[in-house]
């Protein structure tokens, strides 16, 4: 009889691949429209429309230094569990437009979609013990060191992101990333409940 409240080594598999699969969708939709979001990957679009760099590039190297960081903070097996989440999410996100291409996509469902898609995408790494590294795992160290809340920092490093973004890309886009970042956020909020999800 296995135990509900652990994953197994092969439900930990299925579901990362589940997470990097959705998430490399949503991904696309994101830089297909030309939308920003919050936190690393926001940090990444703006880098990649800035200089031209291929997003998966960007991406991989913004989240190199996190991985680090996500060891010290939460341990080894937290560490690998996000160091092959990202690493297959660069990967699948550089090959995802050989095999998928979108044509037009009503820019209000487009942002929906890519915020509930990187919302599920999200939501299953985590649970699965892992992450998409990132800023997030700053925030918690910087709460650790001087009380600062995570959540707090998040919202500020979102707040900067989206101020640089206003600078850069057409208003339009602005509101609709917004959205995206919007569901995504209340797509977790709702969702990412350890009262109602206790396996690790």
């Amino acid at each position: 009889m296995t135990d509900p409240r652990h994953h197994t080594l092969m439900e930990d598999i299925q579901g990362i691949a589940f997470g990097v699969c959705v998430g490399a969708v949503g991904l696309q939709i994101m830089t297909h429209m030309g939308f920003v979001s919050g936190q690393t990957t926001g940090v990444a679009a703006l880098v990649s429309y800035a200089t031209g760099l291929p997003f998966p590039l960007v991406y991989f190297t913004i989240s190199l230094p996190f991985l680090w960081l996500g060891y010290v903070r939460m341990g080894a097996r937290f560490a690998l569990k996000t160091a092959i989440s990202v690493g297959l999410l660069t990967l699948a996100t550089a090959i995802l437009p050989r095999w998928i291409e979108f044509g037009h996509i009503e820019p209000a469902f487009a942002a929906m979609l890519f915020g509930t898609l990187f919302g599920f995408s999200a939501l299953s790494v985590v649970r699965h013990g892992g992450s998409f590294g990132g800023l997030s795992i700053l925030g918690l160290m910087l709460q650790d060191k001087t009380g600062f809340p995570a959540g707090y920092f998040q919202l500020v490093v979102d707040v900067a992101i989206f101020a640089v973004a206003a600078v850069m890309i057409e208003p339009t886009l602005l509101v609709y990333s917004f959205i995206g970042a919007a569901v995504f956020n209340l797509f977790l909020a709702i969702n990412h409940r350890r009262d109602r999800y206790v396996a690790a």
